[in-house]
């Protein structure tokens, strides 16, 4: 049998379809998309369609996908561009007693984690909320963590290492009801200055600040991702995590605007991505952009735009949504069959984050699940997670203790530290991760080859 991949949280293979959607775009249709002659122009259509096509997905408004080359890259984008933007009009100041403050959580992915370290570093205050055994975000220490200066609430939606999944609704009812409950004087601004600025308020009347993110990169696979009804203002996703390819994602930029229009209002972009209304002029006040240049992405991300991944991140997003509850449902008993007969190899093996002991079934909450289908990160007493990592890479199955942005570091994962565990016992904890091509059978000799490693 062919070597066993159960690392699908750290990446995904391109899905053969996907590699033919993009194609045509590497060789035949390669324009630049600014340009005005028709090749530029083919490409502008395919790069206008994949935008629709990504929107339409998650139900917002073609405007309000900005493309990035990464989910590392639209991270950054979020934190340092609300930053700067809440700088530029003086909504916060580094140099006065009204810093801008960021809340995180404590099991954020390090692009989120890295960059408000970096942040911290320039002047900005950083909040970092605690979780709970199962990796939920403490949301009355989050509440009181709210303040005036609170600029940005950035919580991941769900946890590539641990796989939990963060009630993000509950969390925007919470920083909705602190919104209506502050003065817009907070910011230091005139009432003259805010009528001559409306961007700082909503439809409602009530301010913007602070604006919530989500990194929604692992959980886009397996969960709703619809920014209005999650009630987030900026949501990342990421290509390679839905069997797309590497070197692209996406930050959805709110709007607000948006939901004052009239319904009926035509929504094409058909040759607008670099003319027609300038979208930055509706998110004044929200977001800057942390690269310049020629304008691209409505002003908010400079550089010529890489077509054939954006095609086949469209082609991606299409796929992972149509096929989310079937796949959902197919990984889940994948997932409790794998956790099962793992038990019965080594009774004393815990599950870390999701309900320990059991993970016959994910959790319902609601509408949503508290635990991903796709991952156990299990905690085997005694074992080194490198030794055992390595010795099934020999045997052919390749596994991970956490993520792969950061995994080559020295120090214990964040996220098990976060949930109480020393460094030894964080140590000794490895990750399996599922996937569309996960079978049954994989699972079997993946399960022969663990039993081999332990002896």
């Amino acid at each position: 049998m062919k070597k066993i991949y159960l690392d699908y949280a750290a990446t995904t293979p391109v899905d053969p379809r996907v590699l033919r959607a993009m194609r045509p775009y590497f060789s035949d249709v390669f324009g630049n998309p600014s340009s005005l002659h028709s090749f530029g122009q083919q490409a502008l259509t395919a790069l206008d369609t994949s935008r629709e096509a990504i929107a339409k997905a998650i139900g917002v408004d073609f405007r309000e996908v900005i493309f990035t080359g990464s989910a590392t890259e639209a991270n950054n984008l979020a934190l340092r561009g609300v930053v700067r933007e809440s700088i530029r009009y003086q909504v916060s100041s580094i140099k006065e007693d009204k810093k801008p403050r960021i809340i995180i959580s404590a099991i954020e992915h390090e692009s989120v984690r890295e960059t408000a370290r970096d942040l911290e570093r320039e002047g900005v205050e950083i909040v970092e909320i605690p979780v709970d055994w199962q990796g939920f975000v403490d949301l009355k220490k989050l509440e009181a963590a709210l303040n005036e200066q609170t600029v940005l609430v950035s919580i991941i939606y769900a946890n590539n290492e641990i796989g939990t999944v963060q009630p993000i609704s509950k969390i925007a009812k919470i920083l909705s009801n602190f919104k209506k409950g502050i003065s817009n004087s907070q910011f230091s601004i005139s009432k003259k200055k805010l009528i001559g600025n409306p961007q700082f308020l909503n439809p409602s009347g009530h301010t913007l600040y602070p604006i919530f993110h989500t990194d929604a990169a692992q959980a886009f696979q397996f969960l709703p991702c619809n920014p209005s009804e999650l009630g987030v203002d900026l949501m990342t996703i990421s290509a390679h995590k839905i069997y797309g390819p590497k070197g692209v994602g996406a930050l959805y930029v709110s709007d607000k605007r948006q939901e004052t229009r009239n319904k009926g209002q035509e929504t094409s972009n058909k040759g607008q991505a670099t003319s027609g209304e300038n979208f930055l002029s509706l998110v004044t006040g929200r977001l800057s952009p942390i690269i310049t240049g020629g304008g691209q992405e409505f002003g908010l991300r400079s550089g010529t735009e890489n077509v054939s991944f954006i095609v086949g991140f469209s082609k991606a997003v299409q796929i992972a949504a149509s096929a989310r509850d079937r796949e959902c449902a197919r990984i889940l008993k994948i997932r409790d069959y794998f956790w099962r007969k793992l038990k019965e190899i080594v009774p004393q093996a815990e599950l870390n984050g999701s309900i320990k002991g059991q993970g016959s079934s994910i959790k319902e909450e609601g509408k949503g699940t508290s635990f991903l289908p796709n991952i156990l990160n299990v905690y085997f007493p005694e074992m080194s997670a490198e030794y055992l990592i390595t010795k099934l890479d020999f045997l052919g199955v390749a596994v991970s203790s956490g993520s792969a942005c950061h995994t080559r570091a020295a120090q214990p994962s964040h996220v098990l530290t976060a949930l109480g565990f020393s460094k030894e016992k964080a140590g000794q904890c490895v990750r399996f991760s599922f996937g569309r091509p996960t079978k049954k059978i994989h699972i079997d000799a993946a399960l022969k080859k663990i039993k081999t490693a332990l002896l």
